[in-house]
């Protein structure tokens, strides 16, 4: 177990709320991550991470494939509402609709069709998925993202850390040319 000081500084951690759904023999099951990453930059390539508790591990490793929906950060319910299991709701919410790329949730920032690589199981309660994105499909990329921390909750990043027209890196390269 992590220890309570440790857990309060990884709580601080902010990433960007994801719908991962995958489909296998005509069943369909989504989660919420906010453990979603892209890891390369030569290939379109995704870590995901994924309780082997979840059902949908299993659909997720039979089909090999998968559909990750980014949302808006007014999309608060559909990111509330799979980062439940399923049969705690009973699949009562009508979020999952036919994305171009794969079953997602309707009007999100944007959807990758993923194909499975790559497994990693040796995590105590999680499993790693590396995935290639294979296609993308754009939905309202203007819209800020909804994120989530542990520690901070549900936020919408919306706030730049810099003012417009304000260039940190030529900044810091004049002070080079200072020296």
């Amino acid at each position: 177990m992590i220890d309570r000081e440790m857990k309060r500084v990884l709580g601080q951690f902010t990433d960007g709320v994801t719908v991962v759904a995958a489909t296998h023999e005509g069943v369909t099951r989504a989660y919420t991550s906010h453990w979603t990453q892209q890891v390369s930059f030569t290939e379109p390539i995704i870590a995901l991470s994924i309780s082997p508790k979840h059902d949908t591990h299993p659909l997720l490793v039979a089909s090999g494939a998968c559909t990750i929906s980014i949302l808006a950060g007014d999309q608060i319910d559909a990111g509330q509402y799979f980062s439940y299991p399923g049969h705690k709701f009973k699949y009562v919410a009508d979020f999952l609709t036919n994305t171009p790329v794969g079953p997602g949730v309707g009007d999100a920032i944007g959807w990758l069709g993923c194909t499975v690589i790559d497994t990693y199981a040796g995590l105590p309660d999680h499993d790693l998925v590396f995935a290639r994105v294979d296609a993308v499909e754009v939905g309202r990329l203007d819209e800020p993202a909804l994120t989530y921390s542990s520690r901070k909750g549900w936020r919408i990043a919306d706030t730049p850390a810099r003012k417009k027209g304000e260039s940190v890196r030529d900044r810091l390269l004049a002070m080079l040319e200072d020296d």
